[in-house]
Protein backbone atom coordinates (compact mmCIF):
# COMPACT_ATOMS: atom_id res chain seq x y z
CA UNK A 1 0.00 0.00 0.00
CA UNK A 2 1.35 3.44 -0.89
CA UNK A 3 2.10 5.55 2.49
CA UNK A 4 2.95 8.79 0.19
CA UNK A 5 -0.83 9.99 -0.38
CA UNK A 6 -3.38 12.33 1.33
CA UNK A 7 -6.90 12.27 0.93
CA UNK A 8 -8.21 15.41 -0.31
CA UNK A 9 -11.58 16.82 -0.27
CA UNK A 10 -11.94 21.00 -2.34
CA UNK A 11 -14.54 22.38 -3.38
CA UNK A 12 -14.55 26.82 -4.89
CA UNK A 13 -15.20 29.21 -2.09
CA UNK A 14 -17.09 32.21 -3.62
CA UNK A 15 -13.52 33.95 -3.50
CA UNK A 16 -12.84 31.03 -5.64
CA UNK A 17 -9.97 30.16 -3.41
CA UNK A 18 -9.59 26.65 -3.07
CA UNK A 19 -10.90 25.07 0.91
CA UNK A 20 -11.78 21.91 1.97
CA UNK A 21 -15.26 21.04 1.84
CA UNK A 22 -17.14 19.60 5.12
CA UNK A 23 -19.45 16.17 4.74
CA UNK A 24 -21.65 18.65 6.45
CA UNK A 25 -21.43 21.47 3.95
CA UNK A 26 -21.77 19.16 1.47
CA UNK A 27 -25.37 17.90 2.62
CA UNK A 28 -26.35 21.47 2.88
CA UNK A 29 -25.70 22.18 -0.93
CA UNK A 30 -27.15 19.57 -2.27
CA UNK A 31 -29.81 18.85 -0.22
CA UNK A 32 -29.30 15.36 0.39
CA UNK A 33 -27.20 12.68 1.93
CA UNK A 34 -25.31 10.32 0.45
CA UNK A 35 -26.02 6.95 0.83
CA UNK A 36 -25.75 3.04 -0.88
CA UNK A 37 -27.95 1.24 -2.11
CA UNK A 38 -27.01 -2.30 -2.20
CA UNK A 39 -29.41 -4.96 -4.28
CA UNK A 40 -28.58 -8.50 -4.08
CA UNK A 41 -29.72 -11.63 -5.49
CA UNK A 42 -29.30 -14.29 -8.36
CA UNK A 43 -28.96 -13.45 -11.59
CA UNK A 44 -32.28 -12.95 -13.38
CA UNK A 45 -33.64 -12.35 -9.89
CA UNK A 46 -34.24 -8.35 -10.96
CA UNK A 47 -31.83 -6.44 -9.51
CA UNK A 48 -31.13 -4.57 -12.48
CA UNK A 49 -34.63 -3.93 -13.85
CA UNK A 50 -35.22 -2.25 -9.85
CA UNK A 51 -31.44 -0.38 -10.16
CA UNK A 52 -32.43 1.12 -13.44
CA UNK A 53 -35.77 2.12 -12.68
CA UNK A 54 -34.97 3.58 -9.15
CA UNK A 55 -32.19 5.58 -11.02
CA UNK A 56 -34.55 7.06 -12.85
CA UNK A 57 -37.35 7.67 -10.32
CA UNK A 58 -34.78 9.60 -8.34
CA UNK A 59 -33.39 11.59 -10.86
CA UNK A 60 -37.07 12.88 -11.60
CA UNK A 61 -36.80 13.74 -8.17
CA UNK A 62 -34.24 15.63 -8.90
CA UNK A 63 -32.03 13.51 -6.16
CA UNK A 64 -28.05 12.66 -7.38
CA UNK A 65 -28.30 9.23 -8.34
CA UNK A 66 -25.33 7.03 -10.01
CA UNK A 67 -26.00 3.54 -11.00
CA UNK A 68 -23.09 0.78 -10.86
CA UNK A 69 -24.15 -2.31 -12.67
CA UNK A 70 -22.32 -5.86 -12.43
CA UNK A 71 -22.22 -6.61 -15.87
CA UNK A 72 -21.24 -3.08 -17.46
CA UNK A 73 -18.63 -2.49 -14.29
CA UNK A 74 -16.98 -5.84 -15.79
CA UNK A 75 -16.63 -4.10 -19.13
CA UNK A 76 -14.02 -1.11 -17.38
CA UNK A 77 -13.10 -1.16 -14.19
CA UNK A 78 -12.85 -5.09 -13.45
CA UNK A 79 -12.71 -6.42 -16.75
CA UNK A 80 -8.95 -8.24 -15.89
CA UNK A 81 -11.46 -10.48 -13.18
CA UNK A 82 -13.12 -13.62 -13.76
CA UNK A 83 -15.60 -15.71 -11.32
CA UNK A 84 -13.39 -17.41 -9.73
CA UNK A 85 -14.30 -16.90 -5.91
CA UNK A 86 -11.09 -14.82 -5.38
CA UNK A 87 -12.08 -12.85 -8.05
CA UNK A 88 -15.54 -12.28 -7.29
CA UNK A 89 -14.43 -11.60 -4.15
CA UNK A 90 -11.93 -8.78 -5.92
CA UNK A 91 -14.77 -7.53 -7.52
CA UNK A 92 -17.27 -6.44 -4.90
CA UNK A 93 -14.35 -4.94 -2.87
CA UNK A 94 -13.89 -2.62 -5.96
CA UNK A 95 -17.76 -1.91 -6.08
CA UNK A 96 -17.46 -1.43 -2.29
CA UNK A 97 -14.80 1.42 -2.57
CA UNK A 98 -16.44 3.06 -5.80
CA UNK A 99 -20.08 2.81 -4.09
CA UNK A 100 -18.48 4.58 -0.86
CA UNK A 101 -16.73 7.66 -3.11
CA UNK A 102 -19.62 8.22 -4.66
CA UNK A 103 -22.00 8.15 -1.25
CA UNK A 104 -19.26 10.49 0.29
CA UNK A 105 -20.33 12.81 -2.35
CA UNK A 106 -23.65 13.59 -1.57
CA UNK A 107 -24.74 10.61 -4.10
CA UNK A 108 -27.20 7.71 -3.85
CA UNK A 109 -25.36 5.48 -5.23
CA UNK A 110 -27.13 2.07 -6.76
CA UNK A 111 -25.39 -1.00 -7.26
CA UNK A 112 -27.04 -3.97 -8.78
CA UNK A 113 -24.55 -7.54 -8.11
CA UNK A 114 -25.29 -10.62 -7.46
CA UNK A 115 -22.85 -10.23 -4.36
CA UNK A 116 -23.35 -13.79 -3.15
CA UNK A 117 -20.76 -14.17 -0.16
CA UNK A 118 -21.77 -12.64 3.19
CA UNK A 119 -18.37 -11.59 4.02
CA UNK A 120 -17.53 -9.52 1.12
CA UNK A 121 -21.23 -7.64 1.57
CA UNK A 122 -20.16 -7.18 4.91
CA UNK A 123 -17.16 -5.38 4.13
CA UNK A 124 -18.90 -3.41 1.57
CA UNK A 125 -20.86 -2.29 4.68
CA UNK A 126 -17.94 -1.92 7.01
CA UNK A 127 -16.26 0.56 4.20
CA UNK A 128 -19.62 2.82 4.81
CA UNK A 129 -19.81 2.60 8.44
CA UNK A 130 -16.18 3.75 8.50
CA UNK A 131 -16.98 6.93 6.52
CA UNK A 132 -20.26 7.42 8.12
CA UNK A 133 -22.03 6.31 5.50
CA UNK A 134 -25.24 4.79 5.12
CA UNK A 135 -25.62 1.51 3.23
CA UNK A 136 -28.68 -0.04 2.14
CA UNK A 137 -28.59 -3.75 1.70
CA UNK A 138 -31.52 -5.09 -0.82
CA UNK A 139 -32.32 -8.52 -1.05
CA UNK A 140 -33.46 -9.35 -4.10
CA UNK A 141 -35.53 -12.55 -3.95
CA UNK A 142 -36.75 -15.09 -6.62
CA UNK A 143 -36.37 -19.09 -5.88
CA UNK A 144 -33.88 -20.81 -8.35
CA UNK A 145 -37.42 -22.47 -10.21
CA UNK A 146 -38.35 -18.59 -11.13
CA UNK A 147 -35.07 -17.42 -12.15
CA UNK A 148 -34.14 -20.55 -14.66
CA UNK A 149 -37.26 -19.72 -15.69
CA UNK A 150 -36.44 -16.53 -16.42
CA UNK A 151 -33.07 -16.57 -17.41
CA UNK A 152 -33.22 -14.00 -20.29
CA UNK A 153 -29.31 -14.41 -20.80
CA UNK A 154 -29.33 -18.09 -21.48
CA UNK A 155 -26.59 -18.37 -18.45
CA UNK A 156 -28.48 -20.99 -15.79
CA UNK A 157 -29.00 -23.36 -19.23
CA UNK A 158 -25.61 -23.05 -19.84
CA UNK A 159 -24.46 -23.68 -16.60
CA UNK A 160 -27.12 -27.02 -15.86
CA UNK A 161 -24.73 -28.05 -19.15
CA UNK A 162 -21.51 -27.40 -17.78
CA UNK A 163 -20.65 -24.81 -20.16
CA UNK A 164 -20.62 -21.86 -17.73
CA UNK A 165 -17.86 -23.03 -14.40
CA UNK A 166 -18.63 -21.19 -10.97
CA UNK A 167 -22.47 -20.51 -11.79
CA UNK A 168 -23.82 -18.69 -8.78
CA UNK A 169 -26.93 -20.78 -7.83
CA UNK A 170 -25.83 -23.99 -9.88
CA UNK A 171 -22.43 -24.84 -9.43
CA UNK A 172 -21.18 -22.00 -6.62
CA UNK A 173 -22.87 -20.63 -3.54
CA UNK A 174 -25.34 -17.84 -2.78
CA UNK A 175 -25.68 -17.03 0.93
CA UNK A 176 -28.77 -14.84 1.02
CA UNK A 177 -28.97 -11.89 3.36
CA UNK A 178 -29.94 -12.74 6.93
CA UNK A 179 -31.38 -9.26 8.28
CA UNK A 180 -31.33 -6.69 4.89
CA UNK A 181 -32.47 -3.11 5.40
CA UNK A 182 -35.07 -3.95 2.98
CA UNK A 183 -36.75 -7.48 1.09
CA UNK A 184 -38.09 -7.53 -2.10
CA UNK A 185 -39.74 -10.66 -3.34
CA UNK A 186 -39.64 -10.03 -7.47
CA UNK A 187 -42.49 -13.08 -7.71
CA UNK A 188 -44.54 -10.84 -5.88
CA UNK A 189 -43.77 -7.59 -6.28
CA UNK A 190 -43.61 -5.57 -9.18
CA UNK A 191 -40.82 -2.96 -10.17
CA UNK A 192 -43.06 -0.11 -9.97
CA UNK A 193 -43.46 -1.09 -6.18
CA UNK A 194 -40.40 -2.39 -5.49
CA UNK A 195 -38.67 1.10 -6.99
CA UNK A 196 -41.84 2.92 -4.39
CA UNK A 197 -40.52 1.23 -1.47
CA UNK A 198 -37.23 2.05 -1.65
CA UNK A 199 -37.73 5.61 -2.24
CA UNK A 200 -40.13 5.55 1.04
CA UNK A 201 -37.21 3.80 2.74
CA UNK A 202 -34.97 7.00 2.02
CA UNK A 203 -37.30 9.37 2.79
CA UNK A 204 -37.90 7.82 5.92
CA UNK A 205 -34.50 7.65 6.82
CA UNK A 206 -34.06 11.42 5.74
CA UNK A 207 -31.44 10.05 2.98
CA UNK A 208 -33.02 11.79 0.39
Amino acid sequence: MATNITWHLFCLTPSFSASAVTPEERVRLTGQKGCTIWLTGLSASGKSTIAVALESALLQLQKHAALLDGDNVRFGLNKDLGFSQKDREENIRRIGEVSKLFASFSTVAITAFISPYKADRATARKLHEEGNLPFVEVYVKASLESVEKRDPKGLYKKARAGIIKDFTGISAPYEAPENPEIEIDTETTSVEDAVKTIVKYLEDKKYI
